[in-house]
């Protein structure tokens, strides 16, 4: 109903019309004639709502009505129940009705939990980074459609950033691209701030998070303290998580790569381009002009940057391979069967003999690609099939004084002895060599010459050991030499008593001050 219709229903009624005769004059039905001029006499009296603002309506009886006390009750006690709670409690005071009207009810009666403003706050040259991934998936003209991370380091104070895409977000890749963003901005901010990825935090004891040892490790070696942010607060790092849109729209948007490679190649250039030269909406200057004051404020770079490598363990299996990724890389068949010590970097796979000399070195295969061997010709026993056989004498006859012999009844009795001989050298990444000793042993005293009753001994009478822990205390001075650089020394506990007393000088002061 317009305005002008509704001036002429008051005028009539002010000249004394009854409502049939306004209705009918006008060509409306009493029941309007009547609410408009209900409102028009309650607005004289009561006043008037706002003109650009919608009359609240008034609300029609309800069968929770005769609950409404019961409901708010309930709500003071369990400010937290949930409408189906409630709605088992109302049923049994004998309530008829359904689930949808008790939650729009609950709805009404909870107060809404209103947010927090995020506070924007800026840090001193030097004094923060932000560091965290983002996921993109990416159609490749080579590689096809490929799931992707983005690395993202910014220094707070300048915005000037670091980024690179990886298609993993383990530890060795975390760190390593940690290393790279120091050496492209020149230095290392004071503290980086995290979320709670497993690389940085391995846990939460209340609210309070337990760093992973190794990567406070890495943390000392560069001189940062790290700082995981609250949980379920992402907008904490908003200098580095408002970009990740900025590199969807401009760096990515509309753009097509031949690989991965190209895309970091590009992105290299883009950042020197275009991030780093546009003028920053927050700070109104562009992030290369406030890094160069920034740059003076940042830790310095060691000597010698952190080994990122991994080390991990395999067997040589009988075919001369060891396993990584599943791929394959050929180690000297003089290996066949030992248990080895293999350090991976960002491109290459090292393999180390007994001694942890170098015996193989190979390139590393893509993620991408699985199912594929790196053989190196050298690696073969040059044709003669006698060689093999050979090397697997040595190594029983190492192990235990029947070993050769038990070698012997193996190859005569089994088609694929050679392959059974290795895997029962394998069982030593499992099991203690004095329990491996034993349970060939007894295979050999009931006349069991395979594989299989090996390791069913073995599981009946002796405990798994991980390999890890053999080659440890086996190696252990001698796994030093496999990392470069400066070693990095754990710490005395005695180091960190002082820490002890300064937090109870503190609650002591703490206790002092809430008394006075």
């Amino acid at each position: 109903m317009n305005e002008k219709l509704r001036h002429e229903i008051i005028q009539l009624s002010l000249g004394g019309a009854s409502h049939r005769k306004i209705a009918r004059r006008l060509g409306v039905s009493r029941a309007q004639v009547k609410r408009v001029i209900r409102e028009h006499d309650g607005a004289r009296t009561e006043g008037a709502p706002h003109p650009d603002l919608p009359a609240p309506k008034a609300r029609r009886p309800s069968v929770l009505d005769p609950h409404e006390s019961f409901l708010r009750e309930t709500l003071e006690r369990y400010p937290d129940i949930t409408a189906t709670r409630l709605l088992e409690d109302l049923q049994a005071r004998g309530f008829k009705g359904k689930y949808t009207i008790v939650r729009e009810r609950l709805g009404e009666l909870r107060p809404s939990g209103q947010k927090q403003p995020v506070v924007r706050f800026e840090t001193a040259p030097g004094q923060q980074a932000q560091m965290d991934y983002s996921p993109f998936e990416l159609d490749f003209r080579r590689e096809g459609r490929l799931k992707v991370h983005a690395f993202s380091y910014v220094l707070g104070y300048s915005r000037r950033q670091y980024l690179c895409f990886v298609e993993s977000q383990d530890f060795a890749t975390t760190i390593r691209e940690h290393v790279r963003a120091f050496a492209y901005l020149g230095g290392v901010a004071h503290e980086c701030l995290y979320d709670n990825m497993k690389v940085v935090v391995s846990g939460f004891d209340g609210e309070e998070p337990i760093y992973n040892p190794r990567f406070l490790a890495f943390a000392t070696h560069y001189g940062f303290r790290p700082w995981a942010c609250r949980r379920r607060r992402p907008q904490t790092k908003g200098k580095v998580e408002r970009p990740f849109l900025y590199i969807l729209k401009n760096l990515l948007n509309g753009r097509t790569f031949e690989t991965l490679e190209h895309l970091n190649r590009f992105t290299l250039w883009w950042l020197e381009h275009r991030a780093d030269v546009r003028l920053h909406r927050e700070t109104k200057r562009r992030p290369l002009d406030l890094w160069e004051e920034e740059r003076r404020h940042l830790r310095p770079l060691p000597a010698h940057p952190y080994d990122t490598a991994v080390v991990v363990y395999r067997v040589v299996d009988v075919e001369g391979y060891v396993s990584f990724r599943e791929n394959k890389y050929s180690a000297p068949w003089q290996l066949l069967g030992e248990l080895v010590a293999v350090r991976v970097t960002e491109g290459e796979l090292i393999v180390y003999g007994k001694d942890l000399s170098e015996s193989a070195r190979h390139e590393l295969f893509p993620r991408s690609e699985v199912g594929k061997k790196r053989t190196v010709k050298e690696h073969r026993p040059c044709g003669r099939e006698d060689l093999s056989r050979e090397v697997l004498l040595e190594r029983f006859g190492a192990l235990l004084p029947a070993g050769a012999q038990f070698l012997e009844r193996l190859l005569e009795r089994r088609r694929y002895g050679k392959n059974e001989a290795a895997r029962i050298l394998g069982l030593l990444t499992l099991y203690r060599k004095e329990d491996l000793i034993a349970a060939i042993e007894r295979a050999a005293r009931y006349g069991a010459y395979s594989f299989s009753s090996v390791e069913r001994i073995l599981g009946l009478e002796a405990e798994p050991r991980p390999a890890l822990e053999a080659m440890a205390e086996e190696n252990r001075h001698e796994l030093r030499e496999l990392c470069e650089g400066e070693r990095i020394e754990p710490r005395a506990t005695s180091e960190y008593q002082h820490l002890l007393e300064e937090e109870a000088e503190e609650k002591e002061d703490d206790q002092n001050g809430e008394a006075d």
